[in-house]
């Protein structure tokens, strides 16, 4: 519909971050017709300046309509700021940002930090917690990434305090017409300690392995990571965790020989292969680190 073409073309976005997960979403954005600015650093900018953000769709090399800068002014003003960096890099990202006016950074970050740390460094108000639904890899500089399923894990996204506000609908609204899933949680914090009792023992499958990308084969490591899925889901609903999406009841409740069998499938796939695999290989030092926060929150220390 027009109006919506109209909502879409007054929207900008600046992606702080040009990884896989910033550059997917940069990509998406500019090809529903969003004004989109991509920032970058290193050989990263570079490449994006030389050859602008070229990305694979349907086995045809695309590339994206967006402007790339490599640095941000006080008043550069964008409706949205979708900031996708690793951990490590967050804190020196949100004091950057600081500086900047535009009111909401939607952080694509996977953590369990609180959140008031994140406002202390970059302005109250400002912090839109979010996780994104998607992977891939980026390969001689051509984006190789997609969505994840919807069913699995569509983009999530919430207010700090729960409420539906204004810029939370806007930005759902922006999401549908850009055909990209989402999710709204009223508790963002727990889904994302929920996923992390998730993902860091699929990833810790994978260093386990004898042949990681067979991990799926080694049955006592499939029985291990059962195991460590249940024992994760069930202290957090000791602790009183909302477990979110609901379906995560079923790690808690499932026998560890009906889970580790369940898991050898989808270890196998190709969604395990494209989703689970690249990331833990690539990003190792990142998902133990997330491992040892995970548990540490189990501890009560974070």
């Amino acid at each position: 519909m027009r109006w919506k073409r109209v909502f879409i073309k007054e929207i900008r976005i600046l992606v702080y971050g040009a990884g896989v997960i910033g550059s997917l979403y940069a990509a998406l954005f500019s090809k529903a017709g969003c004004e989109v600015s991509i920032y970058a650093r290193g050989s990263r900018l570079e490449q994006l300046q030389t050859e602008g953000l070229l990305y694979e769709e349907k086995r045809r090399l695309e590339k994206a309509r967006v402007r790339v800068i490599g640095s941000l002014g006080k008043d550069d003003d964008y409706d949205y700021i979708l900031l996708a960096v690793r951990e490590h890099d967050l804190h020196q990202a949100l004091s950057e940002l600081a500086e900047n006016c535009s009111p909401t950074i939607v952080t694509m970050v996977n953590s369990l930090e609180r959140y008031e740390v994140w406002e202390e460094l970059c302005g109250r108000g400002r912090i839109l917690p979010a996780f994104p639904g998607a992977g891939g890899y980026i390969e001689k500089g051509v984006l190789k990434a997609r969505l994840t399923p919807r069913a699995v894990q569509p983009t999530t996204f919430g207010e700090i305090d729960g409420r539906r506000s204004l810029r939370l609908s806007k930005l759902a609204f922006l999401f549908a017409c850009c055909k990209i899933p989402y999710r709204i949680t009223e508790d963002m914090h727990a889904w994302q300690v929920c996923h992390l009792a998730m993902v860091t023992p699929l990833a810790r499958a994978y260093y386990e392995a004898e042949e990681p990308l067979r991990a799926g084969m080694e049955k006592s490591v499939m029985r291990c990571a059962a195991s460590r899925l249940k024992r994760n889901f069930r202290q957090l609903d000791r602790l009183g965790i909302r477990l979110s999406p609901p379906q995560l009841h079923l790690f808690r409740l499932l026998p560890v020989s009906v889970l580790s069998v369940a898991l050898r499938p989808v270890f196998q796939s190709e969604f395990g292969n494209f989703f689970m695999y690249r990331h833990a290989m690539k990003a190792p030092d990142e998902m133990k680190g997330l491992e040892k926060q995970f548990y540490a929150f189990l501890r009560g220390q974070v």
